[in-house]
Order: structure tokens, then sequence, then C-alpha cells
């Protein structure tokens, strides 16, 4: 397993996607942050950014190498090695590289600029929605042999999740306005990883205060122990269903 992983990080990290993604990151973080003068005001600037740009690039990228790398992975299967090992082995590499482009990207001007309790909790969670989103992909990839479709799933999927899910809690609370459905908004914003993520940077730098009520209510459930622990558990949970899936489909699959 070890040695495919090495070789999936090691092909990984020769694309210049790969090394575009983390030099277009760096640039626009270390921007971002010589701008504002404020570094949660930085961490605020960049989380709109990284909400929408780590999970596109994360979801495409991974799907367009898994169909790239068909032959390989054909091969791979060829040998006498589990197709478990293989898939799992291609998934660690995989998110790796990411997840890595990601810190160098992000991490290294955090550091300078916004070690803060914000500006960790940004760059964890960015490094979760890679995860999360490679994993998504996976699943996309595996569950449709053609290449344009795939990739086509893999967009509305980023679409549903970055923009229309949103869009959709909005019209729920306009519709039940008149409700106190505050308390649901917590157990609706568990199933959306970039409104974790969100919410979790928000709660940080305390414009929760702006929110109102739903800021309050947000606030005692996130800002607990048992909060927390639930959120990273949902977190992992969003990372490991979408393997699991797409593990299961792998197995069964007639390449």
């Amino acid at each position: 397993m070890s040695k495919i992983v090495k070789y999936v990080i090691a092909d990984l990290l020769r694309s210049r996607a790969i090394m575009v993604y983390a030099l277009v990151l760096l640039v626009l973080s270390i921007s971002v942050f010589s701008i504002e003068d404020n570094a949660d005001k930085g961490v605020v600037s960049l989380l709109n950014i990284i909400l929408f740009v780590v999970p596109l690039v994360s979801i495409i990228f991974s799907t367009v190498y898994l169909y790239n790398s068909a032959e390989f992975i054909e091969l791979l299967v060829s040998q006498p090695l589990k197709r478990r090992t293989i898939w799992m082995s291609i998934f660690t590499g995989l998110a790796g590289a990411v997840a890595l482009a990601f810190l160098i990207g992000v991490g290294v001007p955090i550091l300078l600029y916004a070690f803060t309790p914000s500006g960790i909790i940004l760059l964890l969670s960015g490094m979760m929605l890679s995860l999360i989103f490679v994993s998504i992909a996976m699943w996309a990839a595996v569950r449709i042999r053609d290449k344009a479709k795939g990739i086509g799933l893999s967009i509305l999927l980023w679409l549903y999740f970055a923009l229309l899910f949103d869009a959709l809690v909005l019209f729920i609370l306009f519709q039940f306005s008149d409700y106190p459905i505050e308390n649901g908004m917590v157990a609706v914003a568990m199933l959306n990883p970039i409104d974790i993520s969100r919410i979790l940077i928000l709660l940080q730098v305390d414009i929760s205060a702006m929110m109102g009520y739903t800021g309050a209510i947000f606030r005692n459930f996130f800002g607990t122990g048992w909060g927390m622990t639930i959120t990273v558990l949902v977190l992992m949970a969003w990372t490991a269903v979408p393997v699991w899936f797409s593990l299961r489909f792998f197995k069964q699959k007639d390449l």
C-alpha cells in the first residue's frame, strides 16, 4: 500500500495543476493578509475565497485524475492486490497531495500573518474540505464510467454544496419564518461541510453577534466541547462515507 501511495503522491506533485493551485492560494493569501491590517479581517476575507476555490479544485482535479489514471488502476487490479488496498491507497495519495498543496498555499501565510485561533480553524477546515471533496470525487468517478458525465456530476455536486444548498436553506427559513426553527438550523447545517466550516470560522471571529438569535444558538452548540466533538465527527463522516460507498462499488465494478 505504501508503494502505491508514494507513487500517486510523487506523480501528483509533479503535476503543474497542483503547483499552480498551491501558488495561486499562496499569492491570494499573502495579498489578503497584506491588505488587511487585522488578522481576523484577513481570515474572513480569505474564508470567502477558500470556501469556493478549495472544494472546486479538490473535486474537479480528483475526478479528472481518476479518469486519466484508469489504465494504471486496471494494471493494479490485474496484480495480486486486494481492491480495497488499491482504492484506499489511491485515496490516501490523492487526498495527501491536494491537502499538502493547500497547506503550502494557505498554511505558510497563516503562520506568518494570522497564527490565531481563527486562522488555525481556517487552516484545519480547509484541510478537511480538501479531504471531503476528494472523497466525493472518488464516489462520482467510480459510479460513472463516462468521463464527461463524471466531471459534470462533480461540478453539479460542487454547485449544490457551494450555492444551491444555501439557497434552499434561505427558502425554508423564509417559508417557515413564523415558526421557531432556529434549533433545526443546526442540524440542517450539518448536511453541508462547507456551511459547517463557515460557521466554525465566523464564530471564532465573533461575527456571530451580528447574526442575532440564530448566531447565539450556533455559538451555544458549536462553542461547547460536545458541540465541537460532534462537529469533528460529522466532518470525519463526510470524508469516510463517500469513500466507503466508492470502495463498495469499486470492489464489484467490472473494469
